[in-house]
C-alpha cells in the first residue's frame, strides 16, 4: 500500500463501500493483519502531524543577534580590538551577550510552557485486525485499518464510514461550525462536482468528535495526508512577516550606520586637513562611532518586552515570541473565530414556551422555577442519550443542554430514569426528525407507562392532537396550533435554534396523537466578557470582525449581540466572497464585520485584503481551520484549549480560552511600544549631545574632550538602568485605550519624537561644550584675553588645551556633566507633556535607584584614587561639583519650561 498525496477525501465519498474495500485492499469484518499493519506503518510513517523542527540552542543564539544594531556593535568591537583597545571591546560583547541570551532564554520558557499545554496522555483508539478488536495508539493507525467510533471518543484519522447508527460528529475544530453534522454509510456523492467537506455524509475527518451514535469505517488517510495535514501544510507556506518594532529599530540600525561612517569619513578628512596625527584621529572616530549606537538599546528592548512577557503570564497569556507582544499595541483588527471563542462553545437552552408562556430561562438556577413546565422538563431529559460524568460530557450537543437545562433546576437525567426506567425506544433520524423513549410510571405497575417524544417543532405538531394545561391533556385547537408556530417564529428571529417534546400515556400508540408539552430555543451563548471586550476596543480604534465557518444568521445573531455588527448588510458569505474579485473585496471590506461559512484559504485572503488595507491584524481560533489564518495574520492568538496545530502557528497563546484577555494584552503592547520609543528617544538625544560635544571641540582644532573610556563609561550608566526604567515606566492605561492604534508605518520619532531627540540633543551638546570649556575659558577671561578677534582666542583656548593638566580638569568637566546631565534628562523623559512633581517616585522606583546608583559611579571615577588613574580623570572639589551638578541639571530646567508653556 503506497502513500497518494492525491488520495483525498473527495476521492473516497465518490465511492461506494465496495469499491472503496477494493482501494484500500482490507476487509470489512476482519480489518488489515496485523503483518499487513505493520508493513505500512513502516513504509508510509506513523499517523502523526509532522512536528516543526526543533532549532538547537546556538540556532536560537544566533537568531538573536539578526538586528542590525547589533551588527554594528560587532564591527565596533572588531575595530576596537585591531586598534588595541580590548576593554572596549569586551564591554561591547558583554553587551551584546547579554542581549542574545535573555531573548533565547525567554523563547525557551514560551516553548515550555507551551509543552505544557499539551495532553500527557497519547490519544487510543479501538482498532479491528485480524477479525479481534483491540486499542491500540492512534499513531499506529494505518491506511485500510478497520476503526470503531463510539459517543464521546476523537476521530483519530480520515475515515470512510462502512456502517453508521444515528452517527453525529461535531467538526468545529476542522469547520468552525459548532451545529454537529449527522453521517450516514450510505451516502453517496455525486461524481460530476467537487462536494464542500461539510458535506461529506459518508466521511469523517481527524480530530473530530463523535457526539452520538456508533459507526464504523476504514481509514483512508493518516497523518500529513488528512484534511487537518493538508490545513496544517499550508502554514509552512506562510513566511514570517517582521513585527512593527523590528522595522522601526531595523531602520534605525540602518541610518546609525551611515552616520557612524559619516563620521568616520569626516573626521578622517579632519585630521587630515589640520595635519593631526591620523591613528589617533581614527580612535576618535571609532569612538564617535560608538557614542553614535546605543549599546543598551537592544538589550532595553529585550528586557522591556520579556518583563512584559512575564506580567502577562499572571493573566494566563503566553507569548511564544518577543516581539509580539509589542505588535499588540499596533493592532487595529481584531479577527476572531466565533465557536469556543466569542461564545461558551456550549448550547444553552435560552427560551422556553408551554402554552402561552414564554419564559428567559438564561439567568440563574432556581429563578421562575416555579413556572418551568415539570412535564416539559422531564420529557426533554427522559428522551435524551446524552450523559455528564464529572468533567466528562459525552453525546449530542442538543442533549447536553438540556441536561444542563435540567440540572439548573435540580433535575438529572440518572435519577429521573430510576424513578421512570426506560424499556423501550424508537431511535432519532433524519426523515422522521423525531425520538420517541418509553417509560415505566413510579410504583412499577405492569401496563402502565409514558412515552416522550421530541424533536423539531413543526414535525411534532403534526403528530399532536393534545396539548397540555395546567396538567391536564385537553384537545388543541387551531388558534393554539397557531400561536406554538409564533412562538418558533419568534425564537427563530432570534436565531435560536428550536427543540419540541411532546408525550403519550399509551405507549403502544407510537408517535401518534400526542400531547403537545412545549418548546424550547437554545444557542451557543456569547462570552459575557466578550461584549465588554469589543466596546473598548471600539474606544481604543480597534475594529473587531468575526470570522466563523457558521450560519450567516447564526452569526450576525452572536455579531449584532457583541456590538460587532448593526446591520445584516456588514455580513458575507463564503460563497459571496468567492465572487469577488481582489479589487471588489478591497472597497467592500472596511464595511464587512461577519465572515461567515468561510473556508480556511478564504480566512487566510481576508486577513491578507486587511493587511492589503493598512491593518494591523490579529486574528484568534482554537481549530486546524484557523491555523492559516493565524499564521499569515501579524499576530495570531491561539487558545489554550485549541489543537496543537492552532498553537504552533500562533505568536501568542490565551491560557484561560478569555477573549477579554486580549485587551489586556493590547494595552500592553501599547504601553510597551511608548516606553520603548521614550527609551530610544532619550539614548539617541543623549548619545548625539556626546558625539555633537565631540565632534564640534575637534572640528574646532581642540582636543577631545572624552576620552574611549569616558564614552564607555557615560554609555554604561545612562544606556542601562535609567533607559531600562523608562522600558517599564508606568503608563496611564485609560489614555493608552483612548488613543487610536498607531500606522504601521509610524515612525520612532512620530508625535514630536524627531524635535524632541534634535532639542535635548543639541542643549546636551551645549551643556558638554560649556563644561569642556568653562576651566580655559575661565582663565582666558581672568587675563582679559576672552575678547577680540574669535580665532585668536580659540587658538588660545588651544594651546591651554595642550597642557595635560588643564585638559584633564576640562575632560572630567565634560565628563562628570555629560554623565550627570544624562540622568537627569531621563527621569524628564518619562513624561514629556507632565511637570516631574506630578509624577510619582513610587510609580517607578527602578528610576529612582537608577539615578542614585548613576550619581555614586559618577562622584566615584572623579574621588577614588584607583578610578582616578584607570579613566584619567581629577579630583573635583565640593565647589565644582556644586558648579557641574546646576549645569547637568539644565536638561531638567527645559523639560519644566516646555511644560508651562505648552500647557498654556
Amino acid at each position: 500500500m503506497h502513500r497518494n498525496k492525491h488520495w483525498r477525501a473527495a476521492v473516497f465519498e465518490k465511492q461506494n463501500i465496495q469499491e472503496t474495500i477494493s482501494k484500500l485492499n482490507s476487509d470489512t469484518v476482519k480489518g488489515l493483519t496485523e503483518g499487513e499493519a505493520f508493513r505500512r506503518l513502516r513504509q508510509n510513517g506513523r499517523n502523526e502531524m509532522r512536528a516543526a523542527r526543533k532549532k538547537t540552542k546556538i540556532q536560537l543564539f544566533l537568531e538573536q543577534l539578526k538586528d542590525p544594531l547589533i551588527y554594528i556593535l560587532l564591527i565596533a568591537a572588531v575595530v576596537s580590538i585591531l586598534l588595541g583597545e580590548v576593554s572596549d571591546a569586551l564591554i561591547i560583547g558583554t553587551v551584546v551577550l547579554v542581549n542574545a541570551l535573555v531573548g533565547m532564554l525567554q523563547e525557551g520558557k514560551a516553548r515550555k510552557a507551551l509543552e505544557a499545554l499539551r495532553k500527557l496522555t497519547t490519544p487510543r483508539t479501538i482498532v479491528i485486525r485480524d477479525g479481534i478488536r483491540r486499542e491500540i495508539p492512534a499513531a499506529e493507525l494505518v491506511t485500510g485499518d478497520l476503526v470503531e467510533l463510539e459517543a464521546g471518543a476523537r476521530v483519530p484519522a480520515d475515515i470512510r464510514l462502512t456502517r453508521s447508527a444515528n452517527l453525529q460528529v461535531e467538526e468545529s475544530a476542522l469547520t468552525g461550525e459548532s451545529v454537529p453534522v449527522e453521517k450516514d454509510a450510505l451516502f453517496l456523492a455525486d461524481c460530476r462536482q467537487e462536494i464542500p467537506l461539510t458535506e461529506r455524509g459518508n466521511m469523517v475527518y481527524m480530530s473530530t468528535v463523535v457526539t452520538n451514535g456508533h459507526g464504523e469505517g476504514l481509514v483512508v488517510a493518516t497523518g500529513m495526508d488528512t484534511e487537518i495535514g493538508r490545513i496544517a501544510s499550508m502554514i509552512t507556506d506562510t513566511e514570517d512577516e517582521m513585527t512593527p518594532l523590528q522595522k522601526r529599530l531595523g531602520d534605525l540600525g540602518k541610518l546609525l550606520s551611515i552616520l557612524s561612517l559619516g563620521l568616520c569619513a569626516g573626521l578622517f578628512l579632519l585630521a587630515v586637513f589640520q595635519h593631526r596625527n591620523i591613528p589617533e584621529m581614527l580612535l576618535v572616530a571609532i569612538s564617535l562611532a560608538v557614542a553614535a549606537v546605543p549599546e543598551g538599546l537592544p538589550a532595553v528592548v529585550t528586557i522591556c518586552l520579556a518583563l512584559s512577557v512575564t506580567r502577562m503570564v499572571k493573566v494566563h497569556t503566553i507569548i511564544r515570541r518577543l516581539p509580539s507582544v509589542e505588535t499588540l499595541g499596533a493592532v487595529s483588527v481584531v479577527c476572531s473565530d466565533k465557536t469556543g471563542t466569542l461564545t461558551q462553545n456550549r448550547l444553552t437552552v435560552e427560551k422556553c414556551w408551554w402554552y402561552d408562556v414564554m419564559e428567559d430561562v438564561t439567568g440563574t438556577g432556581g429563578r421562575g422555577e416555579h413556572r418551568i413546565l415539570p412535564e416539559l422538563l422531564r420529557g426533554m431529559l427522559l428522551c435524551n442519550d446524552a450523559s455528564l460524568r464529572g468533567e466528562q460530557r459525552i453525546g449530542d450537543p442538543t442533549e447536553l443542554a438540556l441536561l444542563d437545562f435540567g440540572a439548573k433546576y435540580g433535575l438529572q437525567r440518572e435519577r429521573l430514569e430510576r424513578q421512570y426506567p426506560r424499556f423501550d425506544e424508537i431511535p432519532f433520524d433524519s426523515e422522521r426528525k423525531m425520538m420517541t423513549t418509553c417509560h415505566r410510571l413510579p410504583g412499577g405497575r405492569s401496563g402502565r407507562g409514558i412515552a416522550y417524544t421530541k424533536g423539531a417543532p413543526d414535525v411534532i405538531l403534526q403528530h399532536c392532537t393534545h396539548i397540555l394545561q395546567e396538567g391536564r391533556s385537553i384537545p388543541m385547537t387551531s388558534a393554539q396550533r397557531k400561536r406554538i408556530g409564533e412562538a418558533v417564529e419568534r425564537m427563530n428571529s432570534l436565531s435560536l435554534r428550536t427543540l419540541a417534546a411532546a408525550q403519550s400515556e399509551d405507549c403502544r400508540g407510537g408517535e401518534e396523537g400526542m400531547t403537545f408539552l412545549g418548546i424550547v430555543g437554545m444557542r451557543d451563548p456569547a462570552r459575557p466578557e466578550a461584549g465588554e471586550a469589543v466596546e473598548i476596543f471600539r474606544h481604543a480604534g480597534v475594529t473587531t470582525v468575526m470570522i466563523t465557518g457558521d450560519h450567516v444568521d447564526t452569526a450576525y445573531a452572536i455579531a449584532r449581540q457583541l456590538g460587532i455588527a448593526g446591520h445584516r448588510s456588514q455580513c458575507i458569505t463564503g460563497r459571496e466572497l468567492e465572487r469577488l474579485d481582489d479589487t471588489s473585496f478591497l472597497k467592500r471590506i472596511k464595511d464587512l464585520r461577519v465572515y461567515a461559512r468561510v473556508t480556511p484559504a478564504q480566512k487566510v485572503r481576508i486577513v491578507k485584503g486587511l493587511q492589503l488595507n493598512g491593518e494591523i491584524v490579529a486574528m484568534t481560533g482554537d481549530g486546524v481551520n484557523d491555523a492559516p489564518s493565524l499564521k499569515a495574520a501579524d499576530i495570531g492568538v491561539a487558545m489554550g484549549t485549541g489543537v496543537d496545530v492552532a498553537k504552533q502557528a500562533a505568536d501568542m497563546i490565551l491560557a484561560d480560552d478569555n477573549f477579554a484577555t486580549i485587551e489586556k494584552a493590547i494595552e500592553e503592547g501599547r504601553g510597551v511600544y511608548e516606553n520603548i520609543r521614550k527609551s530610544v528617544i532619550f539614548l539617541l538625544s543623549s548619545n548625539l549631545g556626546e558625539l555633537m560635544t565631540m565632534f564640534v571641540a575637534v572640528a574646532m582644532g581642540l582636543a577631545s574632550p572624552l576620552k574611549s573610556s569616558h564614552i564607555l563609561w557615560i554609555n554604561l550608566i545612562t544606556d542601562s538602568l535609567p533607559a531600562l526604567a523608562l522600558g517599564v515606566d508606568k503608563n496611564d492605561s485609560k489614555s493608552l485605550m483612548r488613543c487610536p492604534p498607531r500606522k504601521a508605518s509610524e515612525s520612532l520619532f512620530a508625535r514630536g519624537g524627531i524635535a524632541c531627540t534634535l532639542f535635548y540633543g543639541a542643549l546636551i551638546t551645549v551643556i558638554g561644550l560649556a563644561a569642556f570649556l568653562v576651566l580655559p575659558c575661565g582663565i582666558l577671561a581672568a587675563e582679559g584675553e576672552l575678547v577680540g578677534n574669535p580665532f585668536t582666542w580659540v587658538e588660545r583656548l588651544r594651546e591651554l588645551m595642550s597642557r595635560e593638566q588643564i585638559l584633564a580638569k576640562s575632560q572630567t568637566y565634560a565628563f562628570t556633566v555629560l554623565g550627570m546631565c544624562q540622568l537627569y534628562h531621563a527621569i524628564g523623559m518619562r513624561d514629556v507633556q507632565k511637570s516631574v512633581f506630578a509624577m510619582s517616585p513610587r510609580d517607578n522606583l527602578l528610576m529612582v535607584a537608577a539615578c542614585i546608583i548613576g550619581f555614586i559611579l559618577q562622584f566615584a571615577v572623579t574621588e577614588i584614587p584607583f578610578l582616578i588613574r584607570a579613566f584619567g580623570t581629577s579630583h573635583l572639589s565640593g565647589q565644582e561639583w556644586l558648579l557641574l551638578s546646576v549645569l547637568a541639571a539644565f536638561p531638567l530646567f527645559a523639560h519644566e519650561v516646555i511644560v508651562l508653556f505648552t500647557k498654556n
